[in-house]
C-alpha cells in the first residue's frame, strides 16, 4: 500500500488554511544584525539576498505607515555565564553586548522612530514587551522577517499567532545557515502558524494600504459675497 503524500496528510488533517489579513500590519525584523548577515563572523552567513529583499519590504511598510520593529539579541558577561541556551549553542555567545555582530544591518536603513527591542531568546515575543508595543499601534497582522528561518523566525511567528495575530513570512526575506531546516521551517510554518507567502504578494498587500495623497486644494472661481460688495 503506497503511503499517502505529505501535502495529503497535512490536508486531511485540516492544516494550511490562508490566514486573514487586517488593515494594519506591522512588520518584525528578527535579528538582523552583522552577526548573523555578515559571514566574516562564523555565527553568521551571507544574507545578502533576505537583506536586500527586506529593504524592499521595509520601504512599502513605510511608505503604508505600516509599524515597524527591529530585533536584536545579545548577552552581557553574566548571561554568557549562565544562560542555559548557550551552553547548547556556545557560538551565540559572540553576540555580546556594544559588538559590531548586534547592531543592525544598515542596508536595512532603519529610522530612530523605529522599535529596537533586544532579546535573549529565540522568540522576539519571549522575555520582550514586544506583545504590548503591537497593542499599543493598533497591529492587527504581523509580517515577519529576518534570521535564521529555523530559529527566531520561526519562534517569532509562533508566538505571534499564539498571540492572536495573523501571521505573513515573506520567503525571500528569511535566511538560514543550511537550506535543509530554512525549507522544513517554511513548510512548518505555512501549514500551521502563518502564510509563507511570495514577496510581490506582500508588497502589493501595502500598496493596497497606502494612504490617498490629500487633494489639492481648490482655487474658488467664483466671487465672494465680500469681494461683490467691494
Amino acid at each position: 500500500m503506497d503511503r499517502p503524500s505529505t501535502a495529503h496528510v497535512y490536508e486531511r488533517a485540516g492544516f494550511g488554511r490562508p490566514v486573514v489579513r487586517g488593515a494594519r500590519p506591522a512588520v518584525v525584523v528578527v535579528d538582523f544584525t552583522y552577526g548573523f548577515t555578515d559571514p566574516q563572523y562564523p555565527t553568521a552567513v551571507d544574507m545578502t539576498a533576505p537583506v536586500l529583499a527586506t529593504a524592499r519590504l521595509l520601504d512599502a511598510a513605510r511608505a503604508a505607515g505600516a509599524p515597524v520593529v527591529f530585533t536584536t539579541i545579545s548577552y552581557d558577561a553574566a548571561q554568557v555565564a549562565a544562560l542555559a541556551w548557550l551552553r547548547k549553542a556556545p557560538g551565540m555567545a559572540a553576540l555580546q553586548v556594544g559588538s559590531r555582530l548586534v547592531e543592525i544591518d544598515q542596508r536595512l536603513s532603519p529610522r530612530p522612530d523605529e522599535h529596537l527591542l533586544t532579546k535573549t531568546g529565540a522568540s522576539a515575543f519571549f522575555g520582550t514587551a514586544l506583545a504590548g508595543h503591537l497593542a499599543s499601534v493598533g497591529a492587527d497582522t504581523v509580517i515577519v522577517t529576518g534570521a535564521t528561518t529555523s530559529g527566531c523566525v520561526r519562534a517569532t511567528a509562533v508566538d505571534a499567532v499564539q498571540h492572536g495575530y495573523p501571521v505573513l513570512v515573506p520567503n525571500v526575506c528569511v535566511g538560514d545557515r543550511a537550506r535543509a531546516p530554512h525549507d522544513a521551517s517554511l513548510f512548518d510554518i505555512n501549514e500551521k502558524y502563518g502564510d509563507v507567502v511570495g514577496l510581490d504578494d506582500v508588497l502589493a498587500y501595502l500598496e493596497a494600504l497606502r494612504p490617498d495623497p490629500p487633494e489639492p486644494e481648490q482655487l474658488s472661481t467664483t466671487t465672494s459675497q465680500a469681494e461683490a460688495r467691494a
